[in-house]
């Protein structure tokens, strides 16, 4: 019997379900990756911030497909070279140009996917040689490339990429995310808030608990939490920081309410009020008031789950969603 979700995109990343972890900053790691690939999708480690050892030492330790991410922000050309030694194949990047980084990508043998925000970005990445492209709706948790929503963002990049498989990103949480972007026209769905609550993220447990009781206006599209990382848009949980500066009537940076407070800290690293940092699992202090990551569909996340169970559970209620409206489409023949 055919697999409704086995498609070019599965073939292309040798993976068994058109699904991919998002890169989710610091709440990646090697245990959340591995389980996600072991289930059938694309584990995803984000190595921007991480230091060259420190790459060759987690990218040692995965096996099978996984995907590496680099944000172009700042120059990645060091930290993708030494993952492409250690045998990664899979590279995502994020927001900025790829053009200089296609090269040594292919070069290696790689595969290159490309997070865009809006149509020109999907045209300047595909002039770039992106082999996939990630549309990256503006519902979507973390930094925000666009200000356009999935629904309408998706089926555009659709229309312009060819036989280049598009990704959908941004608000898709469960097995009828996965089956709407399908129906779009997208070969698979990115999904990061979801897997912020997964047991292997590494995110505190006070974060996973605040991500289980959103509601999807919970997560406010803002700039706030921009130390480390200015001129960014994100979405996150509003939580104390942001209700203080919206109280003070949105002030500026450099005159926001408890700027530059120390108010946790990580590894004997001081973490500020309006940091980009968000609460891992070792944070100790106020991880509330810290960045949330999240998406709008944080308001349908429901539990805190193994990553083998999030992937199952996803890709069962896809294939139950598509064959359910197969057997319809056929019906009304």
């Amino acid at each position: 019997m055919n697999d409704p979700l086995r498609n070019r995109l599965c073939d292309l990343l040798g993976i068994e379900v058109p699904l991919i972890q998002a890169p989710i900053g610091s709440a990646t790691s090697v245990a959340l990756a591995a389980a996600v690939s072991r289930a059938g999708a694309l584990g995803t480690l984000a190595l921007s911030w991480r230091e060259e050892n420190e790459i060759r030492h987690m990218l040692r330790r995965m096996r099978g497909p996984y995907a590496v991410n680099f944000i172009l922000e700042w120059d990645m050309h060091a930290k993708l070279a030494a993952a492409l030694e250690e045998g990664a194949r899979i590279v995502s990047l994020f927001w900025g140009d790829p053009t200089e980084y296609a090269n040594p990508v292919h070069a290696s043998g790689a595969l290159l996917l490309q997070t865009v925000g809006s149509v020109d970005e999907a045209r300047r990445a595909l002039d770039a040689g992106a082999d996939v492209l990630i549309a990256q709706g503006w519902e979507a948790g973390g930094h925000v490339r666009g200000e356009t929503t999935t629904l309408a963002l998706v089926p555009a990049v659709v229309d312009v990429a060819g036989e280049v498989p598009v990704v959908a990103a941004g608000g898709i949480a469960d097995g009828r995310g996965l089956a709407a972007v399908l129906a779009l026209g997208a070969a698979g769905a990115m999904i990061g808030t979801r897997f912020l609550a997964a047991e292997e993220a590494n995110t505190h447990r006070r974060y996973r608990e605040l991500l289980v009781a959103a509601a999807p206006d919970d997560a406010v599209y803002t700039t706030i939490f921009d130390e480390g990382w200015q001129n960014a848009p994100h979405r996150v949980l509003r939580n104390r920081t942001q209700r203080a500066w919206e109280q003070a009537g949105a002030p500026p940076r450099g005159s926001r309410p408890g700027e530059g407070e120390v108010i946790a800290t990580r590894a004997r690293r001081n973490l500020i009020r309006y940091a980009d940092d968000i609460p891992t699992a070792d944070t100790e202090g106020a991880v509330e008031e810290l960045a949330l990551y999240a998406g709008q569909s944080a308001g349908i996340v429901s539990a805190v789950e193994p990553a083998r169970e999030i992937v199952r559970s996803i890709s069962s209620e896809a294939r139950a969603i598509l064959a359910r409206l197969g057997n319809g489409s056929r019906e009304t023949k």
